[in-house]
């Protein structure tokens, strides 16, 4: 007997992360870690199997070592499934119509096939840069309640800000009249979030009609969904309220790490309401002898300094006399005796000398214009000598 699914989810994570700098320079988006023990793709992962969706599609194309590792077969998502489960989509060469991935839309037409082999009666397509819980099997059953052919998620944002999103303009029943991709004069503060339910066979035929179009862009927010709405498709508005964060830039990053500490309301991962599963380390229990305060702080750390409103990843050292303070460490970092780390971002396997001083303290860094917005980054692998410095708002992708 043929089997099929229900829903299948495609998750797109072969963006390059430009605006992440050197936290991206050698590996994939959706695989940089946050909050102490996770990376960002385990969110849209835990998502997907809270809900009850057990075929996902992962789209790769930058720097996909990392991410390929770190999913492997889907195991701690439960998604290592016989029939179904989690799969790794690069591109591929093939007779035809196959390249590098062109847009959202061209990767997920390029990946028909794969879909098609579930015989799909709906396809959720997601993003592989965004922090939050949801149950997508509640909009699942708004998109089945309406009949429509796409269902979009969306959230208040202020209208200040709504020009760097796509915004819905909505009837008062929730459908949808118009898409605008950042437009410069918003005319809702209704923000897509990037994450559709499409009714698979209005997928196939818009995307196969995208993919002629000499003109498109090859991009959902660009091409695809205008040209549903311009046809007459039933498209809809589902609006989600909890806590959701594009983590695209550093800033954005620094601040959901943050967010953790407490400071936002609707966002504890410390409790047992929709998981949010990982493949950790293995890593023995924190040890803390120093003094910790309004702090993550992740299995197999060694704590002898300060640490201060931070969120220390798997395997860090905090040397005596050692102080890290608004700050984000990524794991197996190594803060050595008397150095000082402000207001920064340091990513995997880094380690920082005696007395050295990376940062400055939040109050003087944030009045730095720059690319980070005052928020020092190191990249991974790299080593600050004893007594380095490394100004407030730096990228470094290299030792010093």
């Amino acid at each position: 007997m043929l089997r099929k699914k229900e829903c299948v989810a495609m998750l797109l994570a072969g963006g390059q992360g430009s605006r992440l700098y050197a936290l991206t320079s050698n590996i994939a988006k959706p695989a940089v870690s946050f909050g102490a023990k996770y990376r960002i793709i385990d969110f849209p992962l835990s998502n997907c199997i809270n809900s009850g969706i057990d075929t996902v599609g992962v789209l790769t194309q930058y720097q996909p070592l990392v991410l390929n590792e770190y999913v492997g077969n889907g195991q701690p998502w439960d998604l290592d499934r016989t029939f179904g489960g989690v799969h790794i989509l690069s591109p591929y060469e093939a007779k035809k119509d196959t390249s590098w991935y062109k847009g959202t839309a061209n990767a997920i037409y390029q990946n028909i096939r794969f879909m098609k082999m579930y015989d799909p009666e709906y396809v959720l397509i997601l993003s592989g840069d965004h922090i939050y819980k949801m149950d997508y099997d509640k909009m699942l059953a708004a998109h089945k309640e309406a009949g429509a052919a796409c269902t979009i998620a969306c959230m208040q944002v202020p209208l200040a800000e709504a020009s760097r999103f796509g915004i819905l303009n909505t009837n008062p029943d929730g459908t949808i009249y118009e898409f605008e991709e950042k437009p410069k004069q918003p005319k809702s503060d209704l923000a897509s979030m990037g994450i559709y339910i499409f009714t698979a066979s209005k997928l196939f035929e818009y995307l196969e009609r995208d993919e002629k179009d000499p003109n498109s862009e090859k991009d959902f927010g660009k091409n695809v969904l205008p040209a549903m709405l311009n046809a007459g498709e039933k498209m809809y508005s589902y609006r989600f309220e909890g806590y959701w964060k594009d983590v695209g830039t550093i800033t954005s990053l620094l601040e959901a790490n943050m967010d953790l500490l407490g400071t936002v309301p609707n966002f504890e991962l410390r409790d047992n309401d929709r998981v949010i599963h990982s493949r950790s380390p293995l890593a023995p229990p924190a040890y803390v002898t120093g003094s910790v305060s309004n702090s993550l702080i992740a299995n197999g750390c060694d704590v002898e300094g300060s640490v201060i409103n931070s969120v220390i990843g798997t395997d860090c050292v905090i040397e005596k006399g050692a102080v890290v303070e608004d700050s984000v460490l990524m794991g197996n970092i190594v803060v050595k005796a008397g150095a000082k780390v402000n207001y920064s971002i340091i990513d995997e396997d880094v380690t920082i000398g005696a007395k050295s001083v990376v940062g400055a303290a939040k109050t003087e860094a944030s009045k730095v214009v720059g690319k980070t917005s005052g928020i020092t980054v190191l990249g991974r692998g790299i080593s600050v000598r004893d007594g380095g410095k490394v100004a407030a708002g730096e990228i470094v992708d290299k030792d010093i």
